[in-house]
């Protein structure tokens, strides 16, 4: 090979290596610091960069995307001197990628550092209980005291969460054991309510229906008062109906009897012949052993004679009965109202009133 090939190739090789130092390839979503003499001269990003070369550098690169990092369980005491696992996730993005190179030597270490110290100086002033519920306040501590202490380092804390808070397995199994007892209690108050609630509503029940049964028993009492008392006075009208139809009876009867005694014209001689014709008769009875005539009855059918005859011309007394119309004395009376069997109007309306008050529904008892 001849000393021109070789002073040729030479000059190629040196031109492709100025070439390939002077451009720099960023990609997007990435930030590149460049040096010129081991000085900081500009941040570039996403494109084609021309360098001088040999004299600019590309010093380093950042990911200038939204970053989510996830730290190891840190250990932390709590107030009450109680050892809890607390494991955080911090969301960030690097807005200035000079000073991330430049300001510290690992951001990401940094971040965990100031993260573990700030952890535990909020949870120290904090019980274990207020740590479990107290996520939001920690958080934001948290979030405040590295916004302010990475902001010189070039970075933006947007988020910060606790992922995780674990007590001791003792701990962890008193709580368990404290909220089982809880949800038991809060089982056993449920079922009481229930069971008091159910006793509530069967006594409810069972006072309405005495309720209404005391109003069925009064309307039934009332009712049966009612109807008894109209039965009593339909039964005193009836037999007071009766009892006057019977004296109307016998009165008439009596009344017929004289008539027809008057229209036949009695004399003293007849009915001292029907007494002495009766005699006999009277005497038939079973219990009747002796049977004697008074010596005075021809006396007292003087006195009859006297008292109801008229004294002859002759000075003998002949009685002399009154003329009596007999068709008028026999006639029927008009009896056509003895037997009507209509009501009366007013046991009539206390009927209709009856009736309608058994008729009448029981009203239902109005809630107290």
């Amino acid at each position: 090979m001849s000393a021109s090939f070789i002073a040729v190739v030479a000059l190629l090789v040196l031109i492709a290596a100025i070439v390939l130092k002077s451009i720099a390839l960023i990609p997007q979503g990435e930030a590149a610091v460049i040096e010129r003499l081991g000085r900081y001269t500009r941040t570039v990003s996403g494109g084609l960069t021309l360098l001088i070369p040999f004299i600019d550098r590309v010093r380093d690169k950042v990911d200038t995307r939204e970053r989510v990092v996830s730290f190891p369980p840190q250990a932390v005491i709590t107030q009450d001197n109680l050892t809890v696992a607390i494991d955080t996730v911090v969301t960030f993005q690097i807005n200035d990628a000079a000073r991330a190179i430049y300001g510290v030597d690992n951001y990401i270490v940094g971040v965990e550092q100031i993260s573990v110290a700030t952890l535990r100086d909020v949870v120290g002033g904090m019980t274990l209980e207020e740590t479990l519920t107290s996520r939001e306040v920690i958080n934001r501590r948290l979030r405040g005291e590295l916004d302010a202490a990475t902001t010189k380092w070039g970075l933006r804390i947007s988020r910060v969460e606790l992922k995780a808070i674990d007590p001791p397995p003792s701990i962890q199994q008193s709580m368990e054991m404290q909220m089982k007892a809880d949800r038991e209690k809060r089982a056993m108050i449920l079922t009481a309510e229930g069971r008091r609630e159910s006793d509530i509503r069967t006594a409810e029940g069972e006072k309405q229906a005495k309720i209404l049964a005391a109003e069925g028993e009064k309307h039934a009492a009332i009712l049966a008062a009612e109807a008894e008392r109209q039965a009593t006075i339909l039964r005193a009208e009836g037999e007071r109906a009766a009892k006057y139809l019977e004296a109307q009876g016998e009165a008439r009867a009596i009344q017929k009897v004289n008539a027809a005694i008057a229209a036949s014209q009695l004399t003293p001689e007849v009915l001292a012949y029907q007494y002495l014709d009766k005699l006999p008769k009277m005497a038939e009875g079973q219990a009747s052993t002796m049977w004697m005539i008074p010596s005075q009855f021809s006396d007292s059918l003087e006195q009859f004679a006297r008292s109801f005859a008229d004294k002859g011309v002759d000075g003998v007394f002949r009685y002399e009965p009154k003329k009596v119309d007999a068709a008028e004395v026999l006639s029927e009376d008009d009896h056509e109202d003895w037997f009507k069997t209509e009501s009366n109007p007013e046991i009539a309306a206390a009927v209709a009133a009856a009736n309608a008050v058994a008729n009448k529904p029981v009203d239902e008892p109005t809630e107290q």
